[in-house]
């Protein structure tokens, strides 16, 4: 194909999911004013696959050879589809029962569309960022995956229950009732271990990769890591009863991580910034931390002052003086708090950075009070071999010039 045909095409995909993204929130309005409409719980999730699109839609047109970008395209395609059509039955079935045609079809069809989005994130992620397998030895994943897709579409097609439950009251109009457990099977365990398989394989790229391929897999394994934590937090909010605001937090942060893994992909095959991820890693070292350490001495610190001022006086509510003061003294510990998490970092994770900052140092220290140029050459040279490590070392002193009239 053309470049210009390539173009068209990514962008006519970006397009579909576009547009039956703007049909699922107008659904989703129209939905939320009958009290009987079952809201699905997946749709602020999905709703954000347009991020998924457009990056899919950059990389396929500017790199047309590398699948990754096709694969993200389609998955746009296909989860704003399963987003529209769960809106339609919804408003179809439930709101407005028997206002729209075709109510039935719709649940039918959004019975069996997982299997295909779950096959398509796994093929991304598995041939992402050269656009081939890991090696010959991975091609057992790839068929695993297409079979995985195949067993998945026709069993969940049968399935009794639409979209494995998400859709409420509303039944797939042609499932039967053994192929429910049989679609569970599949989907429970087969599924964990393509995405896992999927990892391990990212893992040993990781491993092997040099040069430019290895910083493309570091973008991928950057938004990787905030997604996790991301998962881990929303957890927690779930499992702990804490305030309303907490649980919101934990969502929204959940909700905002979830296109990063594509941003990454975009990042890394358009090779836009490449070798930035290693200071937003530092950074995110350094700063996650500290963040942590600080509002838990802050509140540790308001805790113990409340339990304190309570037992003294038997009030509950401190004064505004102790929290200001609090507050206050956790700003004086940001500075020499953040030094040494920036030292930890740069000694653990940073080794040959630190040491070259460090032999730098010394030798700025030494430079100072040297005065014997023979014993300077050496420290010079002996510090240009410790920190950048060439293949040769040469020292040139420039003759001493002297204006004319002197002596």
């Amino acid at each position: 194909m053309s470049v210009r045909a390539t173009t068209w095409l990514a962008w006519m995909l970006w397009a579909i999911a576009l547009v039956l993204t703007t049909l699922s929130l107008l659904l989703l309005f129209l939905n939320l004013r009958y009290p009987d409409a079952y809201i699905p719980n997946f749709w602020l999730g999905n709703v954000l696959v347009v991020i998924d699109a457009t990056v899919g839609a950059l990389v396929a047109s500017r790199r047309p050879e590398n699948p990754v970008g096709w694969l993200l395209c389609l998955s746009g395609v296909f989860v704003s589809m399963s987003t529209f059509i769960s809106m339609y039955a919804v408003y179809a079935l439930l709101a407005l029962e028997g206002s729209l045609p075709a109510g039935e079809a719709s649940a039918w069809i959004a019975a069996w569309i997982l299997p295909i989005i779950i096959g398509l994130q796994i093929s991304y992620l598995l041939l992402f960022p050269t656009g081939r397998l890991p090696g010959r030895r991975w091609r057992w994943l790839a068929w695993l995956t297409v079979a995985f897709v195949v067993a998945g579409v026709v069993l969940s097609a049968f399935s009794s229950e639409a979209y494995f439950g998400a859709l409420g009251p509303i039944r797939n109009p042609l499932g039967i009732e053994g192929f429910t457990g049989a679609y569970t099977v599949v989907l429970v365990t087969t599924a964990p271990l393509l995405y896992g398989a999927t990892a391990f394989s990212v893992l040993m790229r990781l491993r092997r990769s040099i040069g430019v391929e290895r910083q493309q897999i570091k973008w991928f394994a950057y938004a990787v890591a905030i997604y996790a934590a991301a998962t881990v937090l929303n957890t927690a909010t779930v499992a702990v009863d804490g305030p309303r605001w907490f649980e919101l937090a934990g969502v929204t942060i959940f909700t905002a991580a979830g296109p990063l893994t594509a941003i990454a992909i975009g990042i890394a095959i358009l090779r836009y910034r490449l070798y930035d991820v290693d200071i937003i890693i530092n950074r995110t070292l350094v700063y996650g931390p500290l963040t942590a350490t600080l509002l838990a001495l802050y509140f540790g610190l308001v805790t113990a002052t409340q339990a304190l001022f309570q037992t003294l006086t038997g009030q509950q509510r401190l004064p505004q003086l102790v929290i200001v003061a609090s507050t206050l003294a956790i700003a004086a510990l940001f500075n020499p708090l953040r030094r040494r998490v920036q030292d930890f970092v740069d000694r653990r994770f940073y080794r040959k950075k630190y040491d070259a900052a460090k032999a730098l140092e010394e030798f700025g220290a030494a430079l100072r009070d040297a005065t014997d140029l023979d014993g300077l050459k050496s420290e010079v040279t002996g510090v240009i071999r410790e920190t950048v490590q060439p293949a040769h070392v040469s020292f040139w002193l420039a003759p001493s010039r002297t204006k004319e009239g002197d002596d």
